[in-house]
């Protein structure tokens, strides 16, 4: 019995030491945890809570969420900016991140000996530009009047908001192609001539081999730009402005919320609408990230066991 006892005590023990936070981690994460706090958890729920009230301070509940819904003030205006920013959304999951990975297929080839770095330099570059230099560059080039594009692809609402998408997508597909390179230069050679070996060409090696192992990254690429693109504003508001024009046909969530915080969607600025259609972004954006969480993550565990 003794003897059981004090091995049952020495488990325990180590089984503390083991799961025991460590403080010095504690003092580290401290400071980035307040800062986080302050700046992005607290104005979260201060604007959840603002939601709840009118503009006078009366508490009304989801009184001010129902006139986003059918039959309320906001409700074509806001219908028409979710719809907009799924499309927007879509031209990035679409051809952004096939994109991407093909420029980095092809950066880890043995065909491109040289200048692999320069090139990954000069791919991601643009994402280090501002947006507000990026609107304008593509501003000139477009123009109808000097731009090297005749056609007003701006100023027609059928092709506003997809220029606007592919001009996005110009500046951010140097981010995919640096998560996809990152994980295609960590997958052992030895895989693939072994595969070769077998016979197997290039098309089979990336659909069985390569791909399979891309699964777990393409899905976090697939929900930051689900959280990005659903968090726009500065591209449409740079190249648009906050009418978000021609007709709103490039109006997404962000440039919304802004009308109805400052006034330009109501008579006046409305903080209790403004946080409104906040919620309702961060609403959106959460059901995203359930279905990824619950939705591919989990199909992806399932396929690598």
């Amino acid at each position: 019995m003794t003897s059981a006892s004090t091995t049952t005590d020495v488990v325990r023990g180590i089984s503390a030491r083991r799961w025991r936070f460590p403080r010095h981690v504690a003092v580290f994460l401290a400071p980035a945890l307040l800062v986080y706090t302050a700046f992005m958890v607290y104005p979260l729920l201060d604007s959840l809570r603002l939601s709840l009230y009118s503009d006078e301070g009366a508490f009304v509940g989801l009184a001010n969420l129902r006139e986003l819904l059918p039959g309320g003030s906001l409700s074509s205006s806001f219908w028409n900016a979710l719809g907009n920013n799924l499309v927007f959304f879509a031209f990035h999951f679409i051809v952004q991140n096939p994109v991407g990975l093909l420029l980095a297929v092809l950066l880890t080839q043995h065909l491109l000996k040289r200048g692999k770095g320069t090139y990954r330099t000069l791919i991601f570059s643009p994402t280090v530009l501002s947006v507000v230099i990026v609107g304008f560059i593509w501003q000139l080039i477009l123009s109808p009047l000097w731009g090297v594009v005749s056609t007003p692809l701006l100023g027609l609402t059928s092709t506003a908001l997809p220029t606007l998408s592919l001009m996005s997508v110009w500046q951010f597909v140097g981010i995919p192609m640096m998560f996809f390179y990152a994980v295609l230069v960590g997958i052992p050679e030895d895989l693939i001539e072994a595969a070769r070996v077998d016979g197997a060409n290039g098309w089979k090696i990336f659909w069985k081999i390569i791909f399979p192992l891309l699964l777990p990254m393409l899905g976090i690429i697939s929900i930051i730009t689900y959280i990005a693109n659903l968090n726009a504003f500065d591209l449409i508001y740079s190249v648009q402005g906050a009418l978000a024009g021609p007709e709103f046909s490039t109006d997404i969530m962000g440039t919304l919320f802004y009308r109805s915080f400052f006034g330009f969607q109501l008579q006046s600025g409305s903080t209790a609408m403004g946080a409104t259609v906040a919620t309702a972004m961060f609403v959106v954006i959460l059901l995203g990230v359930l279905v990824y969480l619950f939705g591919w993550a989990k199909r992806v565990e399932t396929y690598e066991l």
